[in-house]
């Protein structure tokens, strides 16, 4: 197959073309090799692949395919990361990433403030392997120094929390990190990889679901662990692909052209984001609007130094709690409820109830996510119908 190459070019056009492969029959949109296993010429050729496969070789699906690889080089050259390995969800790829890295006896630093699932592979999964965890403030470098000790392995972190859009000093962290050797893994979806480069913020491990803004529309599940091709087709291939968690041709089909509008789709939510953490802003039935880049934001500087835009999503702490937060979210006519972010559509959730409702009180109060906090992800609509109709949910 022809492959592109893509040395020099932006992102908007790499978004486009790197990655691409075509056959001998030029096809101009990227092809969808639907397909679980491959063919040998011989049973010497067959013996040889499973020694080693060179480039553009397969195996079985769970091992690669060629749909599936085009979008990790598409995205590992987007992100200026070596090599990638697509997963069958983001969180298959948090999972992965971790389970590959670490072995019974090693101690993980993370951030407290997760995702409800990250906590509870953090929290859970990993101590029964004889794994110790510690929780830190992310957004406090005293703790992280104070958590590091000499037999650190991983430090995990999302560099945007979900949902309270915490932001982290990843460099500072990073350093942190590196100076007792262990490997800095992030999450990086909030952020998106438009508006952050993670791995020139020290980053030796970046995660994204690729359901979110990868795919952006709402269809397939997905995920992606970009890094070093040492540990790429090192540990985490050997992990992964033991384990089953590939990403199918499909969905690997719908990322890849999903990827060739995420810079304009996100350059739009971003802009309507910040419109609406403006015009939101001291409203009187909010204790607080949450926004990366708004004033009032206590990581404001930061964030505008590892970003080059505030991201896709804006939280609103409602005042009057859970019967508050119900009542605007029955109330909304465009924004629809549901769990997802990163789509063309505008979606809200409740956290407390929904994402992090597994959590004890003590434990949502801790992370900052009230009873009146709602998560919304700005879609494509026009900004202007999005704000009346958050103002009218309010209203009400």
């Amino acid at each position: 197959m022809e492959s592109v190459a893509v040395e020099n070019w932006s992102a908007k056009t790499k978004l486009v073309h790197a990655g691409a492969k075509r056959s001998q029959f030029g096809e101009l949109s990227e092809a969808l090799y639907l397909t679980q296993g491959f063919l040998y010429e011989s049973a010497e050729q067959a013996e040889a692949r499973f020694i080693e496969s060179g480039e553009d070789e397969f195996i079985y699906a769970r091992y690669g395919n060629p749909t599936v690889r085009m979008f990790e080089e598409r995205i590992a050259v987007l992100e200026g990361a070596e090599d990638a390995f697509a997963t069958a969800s983001g969180m298959a790829a948090v999972n992965g990433a971790l389970m590959s890295l670490l072995r019974g006896g090693d101690h993980l630093v993370a951030a407290r403030a997760l995702f409800g699932s990250c906590l509870f592979i953090v929290e859970d999964i990993l101590p029964r392997f004889g794994i110790e965890v510690t929780l830190v403030d992310g957004t406090d470098l005293n703790e992280w120094k104070a958590a590091v000790r000499a037999d650190t392995k991983v430090v995990f972190l999302e560099s945007i929390s979900n949902p309270t859009l915490e932001v982290i000093d990843i460099k500072g962290v990073s350093e942190i990190a590196h100076a007792v050797g262990a490997v800095v893994v992030v999450d990086n979806v909030f952020a998106t990889p438009v508006f952050q480069r993670t791995f020139d913020l020290g980053a030796d491990v970046v995660i994204y679901s690729a359901t979110k803004h990868i795919d952006g529309q709402g269809r397939c599940l997905g995920g992606v662990v970009l890094g070093s091709r040492e540990f790429i087709k090192g540990p985490l291939q050997t992990y992964l692909k033991h384990t089953g968690a590939a990403m199918s041709p499909f969905n690997a089909w719908v990322m890849v052209k999903g990827l060739e509008t995420m810079a304009l789709r996100c350059e739009a939510q971003a802009t309507t984001a910040a419109f609406l953490s403006e015009e939101l802003f001291g409203h009187e039935a909010l204790n607080r609007v949450a926004y990366p880049f708004a004033k009032d934001h206590p990581q404001q500087n930061l964030a505008k130094a590892q970003m080059e835009r505030g991201g896709t999503v804006i939280s609103l702490d409602i005042k009057g709690g859970k019967p508050a937060a119900f009542k605007f979210l029955n109330a909304l006519k465009i924004v629809r409820i549901s769990n997802n972010l990163g789509d063309a559509k505008s979606l809200v959730t409740h956290p407390a109830t929904t994402t992090h409702q597994r959590l004890s009180d003590d434990q949502r109060a801790a992370l900052g996510i009230s009873d009146g906090l709602v998560r919304i992800s700005v879609g494509l609509e026009d900004q202007h119908d999005l704000l009346a109709d958050i103002r009218g949910a309010l209203a009400s």
